[in-house]
Protein backbone atom coordinates (compact mmCIF):
# COMPACT_ATOMS: atom_id res chain seq x y z
CA UNK A 1 0.00 0.00 0.00
CA UNK A 2 1.19 3.42 -0.87
CA UNK A 3 2.46 6.03 2.02
CA UNK A 4 -0.49 8.72 2.70
CA UNK A 5 0.79 11.41 3.84
CA UNK A 6 3.36 14.06 5.33
CA UNK A 7 3.81 12.51 8.20
CA UNK A 8 5.00 9.07 7.93
CA UNK A 9 4.06 7.41 11.31
CA UNK A 10 0.68 8.90 11.77
CA UNK A 11 -0.09 6.72 8.53
CA UNK A 12 -1.13 3.33 9.80
CA UNK A 13 -3.19 5.77 12.29
CA UNK A 14 -5.11 7.86 9.37
CA UNK A 15 -5.89 4.18 7.41
CA UNK A 16 -7.48 2.95 10.49
CA UNK A 17 -9.51 5.91 11.00
CA UNK A 18 -10.50 6.00 7.71
CA UNK A 19 -11.51 2.25 7.57
CA UNK A 20 -13.75 2.80 10.94
CA UNK A 21 -15.14 6.40 10.05
CA UNK A 22 -16.13 5.00 6.85
CA UNK A 23 -14.36 7.84 4.86
CA UNK A 24 -14.09 5.25 1.93
CA UNK A 25 -17.86 5.17 1.97
CA UNK A 26 -18.17 8.40 -0.38
CA UNK A 27 -17.12 5.68 -3.63
CA UNK A 28 -20.33 3.93 -2.22
CA UNK A 29 -22.45 6.75 -2.74
CA UNK A 30 -22.77 6.88 0.88
CA UNK A 31 -22.26 9.68 3.07
CA UNK A 32 -22.35 9.39 6.99
CA UNK A 33 -21.78 12.42 9.28
CA UNK A 34 -21.82 9.74 12.24
CA UNK A 35 -18.77 7.97 10.33
CA UNK A 36 -16.62 11.19 9.28
CA UNK A 37 -16.70 12.38 12.80
CA UNK A 38 -13.93 9.83 13.80
CA UNK A 39 -11.74 11.00 11.03
CA UNK A 40 -11.95 14.92 12.05
CA UNK A 41 -11.42 13.96 15.94
CA UNK A 42 -8.58 12.22 14.99
CA UNK A 43 -7.84 15.24 12.58
CA UNK A 44 -8.30 17.67 14.80
CA UNK A 45 -6.22 15.53 17.65
CA UNK A 46 -3.28 15.37 14.66
CA UNK A 47 -3.37 19.08 14.32
CA UNK A 48 -1.12 20.20 17.08
CA UNK A 49 1.33 17.45 16.06
CA UNK A 50 2.04 19.03 13.08
CA UNK A 51 2.03 22.52 14.79
CA UNK A 52 4.09 22.33 17.80
CA UNK A 53 6.99 21.16 15.21
CA UNK A 54 6.45 24.85 13.03
CA UNK A 55 6.38 27.29 16.13
CA UNK A 56 9.23 24.72 18.05
CA UNK A 57 11.99 25.59 14.76
CA UNK A 58 10.06 29.15 15.29
CA UNK A 59 11.77 29.57 18.29
CA UNK A 60 14.80 27.34 17.05
CA UNK A 61 15.42 30.64 14.51
CA UNK A 62 16.12 32.79 17.14
CA UNK A 63 14.87 32.41 20.67
CA UNK A 64 13.33 35.90 20.72
CA UNK A 65 10.95 35.03 17.44
CA UNK A 66 7.69 35.36 19.29
CA UNK A 67 8.58 38.69 21.01
CA UNK A 68 9.64 40.07 18.27
CA UNK A 69 6.49 39.01 15.87
CA UNK A 70 4.32 40.85 19.21
CA UNK A 71 6.22 43.52 19.14
CA UNK A 72 6.22 44.13 14.94
CA UNK A 73 2.22 43.46 15.51
CA UNK A 74 2.15 46.48 18.14
CA UNK A 75 4.20 48.49 15.82
CA UNK A 76 0.80 48.26 13.48
CA UNK A 77 -1.50 49.38 16.15
CA UNK A 78 -2.43 52.79 16.58
CA UNK A 79 -1.82 52.45 20.46
CA UNK A 80 1.91 51.48 18.79
CA UNK A 81 3.64 50.64 22.25
CA UNK A 82 1.92 51.87 25.02
CA UNK A 83 0.39 48.64 26.36
CA UNK A 84 3.93 47.76 27.41
CA UNK A 85 5.25 50.69 28.31
CA UNK A 86 6.32 50.69 31.79
CA UNK A 87 8.26 53.32 34.20
CA UNK A 88 9.61 56.13 32.60
CA UNK A 89 13.40 56.92 32.10
CA UNK A 90 15.23 59.63 31.54
CA UNK A 91 14.22 62.51 28.47
CA UNK A 92 10.95 60.31 26.65
CA UNK A 93 11.94 57.05 27.62
CA UNK A 94 10.28 54.11 29.22
CA UNK A 95 11.11 51.07 29.88
CA UNK A 96 9.38 47.93 27.99
CA UNK A 97 7.77 45.37 29.73
CA UNK A 98 8.19 43.26 26.46
CA UNK A 99 11.80 42.20 26.55
CA UNK A 100 13.54 39.87 23.95
CA UNK A 101 14.95 37.07 25.28
CA UNK A 102 18.98 37.54 24.87
CA UNK A 103 18.61 41.02 24.28
CA UNK A 104 18.94 44.15 27.18
CA UNK A 105 18.12 47.79 27.43
CA UNK A 106 14.75 46.87 25.55
CA UNK A 107 12.89 50.36 25.51
CA UNK A 108 9.84 52.23 24.64
CA UNK A 109 10.73 56.05 22.86
CA UNK A 110 7.82 58.36 22.91
CA UNK A 111 5.28 55.68 22.92
CA UNK A 112 6.47 55.10 18.91
CA UNK A 113 9.64 53.23 18.64
CA UNK A 114 10.99 49.97 20.32
CA UNK A 115 14.32 49.57 20.87
CA UNK A 116 16.81 46.82 22.50
CA UNK A 117 20.35 46.26 22.09
CA UNK A 118 22.29 42.61 21.74
CA UNK A 119 24.75 41.70 24.02
CA UNK A 120 28.22 42.88 23.89
CA UNK A 121 30.60 42.17 20.99
CA UNK A 122 34.47 42.37 21.25
CA UNK A 123 35.38 43.16 17.76
CA UNK A 124 33.81 45.76 14.86
CA UNK A 125 34.44 42.72 12.21
CA UNK A 126 32.57 40.72 14.83
CA UNK A 127 30.05 43.04 15.47
CA UNK A 128 29.34 42.95 11.89
CA UNK A 129 29.10 39.45 11.17
CA UNK A 130 26.30 39.45 14.42
CA UNK A 131 24.26 41.97 12.38
CA UNK A 132 24.39 40.01 9.29
CA UNK A 133 22.87 36.84 11.34
CA UNK A 134 20.18 38.92 13.40
CA UNK A 135 19.23 40.26 10.53
CA UNK A 136 18.91 36.62 8.63
CA UNK A 137 17.24 36.05 12.08
CA UNK A 138 14.77 38.80 12.20
CA UNK A 139 14.20 38.07 8.32
CA UNK A 140 12.97 34.38 8.53
CA UNK A 141 11.11 34.92 12.20
CA UNK A 142 8.75 37.28 10.74
CA UNK A 143 8.37 36.05 7.09
CA UNK A 144 8.48 36.64 3.61
CA UNK A 145 6.77 40.29 3.58
CA UNK A 146 9.54 41.71 5.68
CA UNK A 147 12.96 41.97 3.43
CA UNK A 148 16.03 44.52 3.59
CA UNK A 149 16.14 48.14 1.71
CA UNK A 150 19.10 47.45 0.47
CA UNK A 151 18.78 51.69 -0.80
CA UNK A 152 18.65 52.50 2.73
CA UNK A 153 21.40 50.45 3.68
CA UNK A 154 24.75 51.00 4.32
CA UNK A 155 27.84 49.41 6.34
CA UNK A 156 26.83 49.23 9.36
CA UNK A 157 23.15 49.57 9.55
CA UNK A 158 20.67 47.27 8.08
CA UNK A 159 17.11 48.68 7.54
CA UNK A 160 14.49 46.46 7.44
CA UNK A 161 10.88 46.95 5.86
CA UNK A 162 7.30 45.31 6.06
CA UNK A 163 5.93 45.57 2.45
CA UNK A 164 2.16 45.82 3.28
CA UNK A 165 2.28 47.83 6.53
CA UNK A 166 4.25 51.04 7.17
CA UNK A 167 6.76 49.36 9.92
CA UNK A 168 10.33 49.67 9.63
CA UNK A 169 13.04 47.51 11.97
CA UNK A 170 16.77 49.02 11.54
CA UNK A 171 20.18 46.82 12.55
CA UNK A 172 22.90 49.75 13.69
CA UNK A 173 26.37 48.11 14.78
CA UNK A 174 27.55 51.03 17.84
CA UNK A 175 29.65 51.47 19.40
CA UNK A 176 29.45 51.31 23.59
CA UNK A 177 31.93 54.07 26.26
CA UNK A 178 33.43 50.70 27.32
CA UNK A 179 34.70 50.13 23.42
CA UNK A 180 32.61 47.39 23.06
CA UNK A 181 30.01 47.05 20.24
CA UNK A 182 26.68 46.13 20.25
CA UNK A 183 23.58 45.38 17.33
CA UNK A 184 20.81 47.98 18.51
CA UNK A 185 17.56 46.73 17.07
CA UNK A 186 14.92 49.40 16.29
CA UNK A 187 11.08 48.55 15.53
CA UNK A 188 8.87 51.61 14.34
CA UNK A 189 5.84 52.62 12.31
CA UNK A 190 6.69 54.35 10.01
CA UNK A 191 4.53 58.06 8.83
CA UNK A 192 2.87 57.18 5.16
Amino acid sequence: MPRLGIFPPLDGLIRAVKATSGANSAASGVFSPMRSTGFIAVSIAILPLILIPVLLAQEAISPYCSDLKRAADLAATNERFGSISAKPREGNFTDATLVLMDWSDCSIYAGRIYTCDSQPIRTAQEAEQVQTNISQEVQACLGTSWAEAKDRSSIGFIVLHHADQPISITLSVDETDQKEYLIRLILFGRSN
